[in-house]
């Protein structure tokens, strides 16, 4: 029997079994809300718009982790099939 589910299903999942994936997900969260209360401000400092931009950079790198996770998992669950 091949259960095939969809990949934000897969992602609730791994929010509650994979500690790694829980950890980079809050911390993606964290970046993205430090991300909006800069993006509500008119007029960013140069230290600000440095800010944005590390911000930027750590959440694409967690998304990229995350996708790896979620990939693994996929080949994982393929491969029990």
């Amino acid at each position: 029997m091949n259960i095939q589910i969809g990949e934000a299903e897969l992602r609730q999942q791994l929010l509650t079994k994979d500690e790694e994936f829980k950890r980079l997900a809050a911390e993606h969260q964290s970046y993205d809300s430090q991300l909006e209360l800069l993006n509500r401000r008119h007029h960013l400092s140069d230290e600000e718009r440095l800010q944005e931009v590390t911000l930027k950079k750590k959440k694409l790198l967690l998304k990229d982790q995350m996708y790896s996770i979620v990939q693994r998992y996929k080949k994982e669950m393929k491969a029990g099939s």
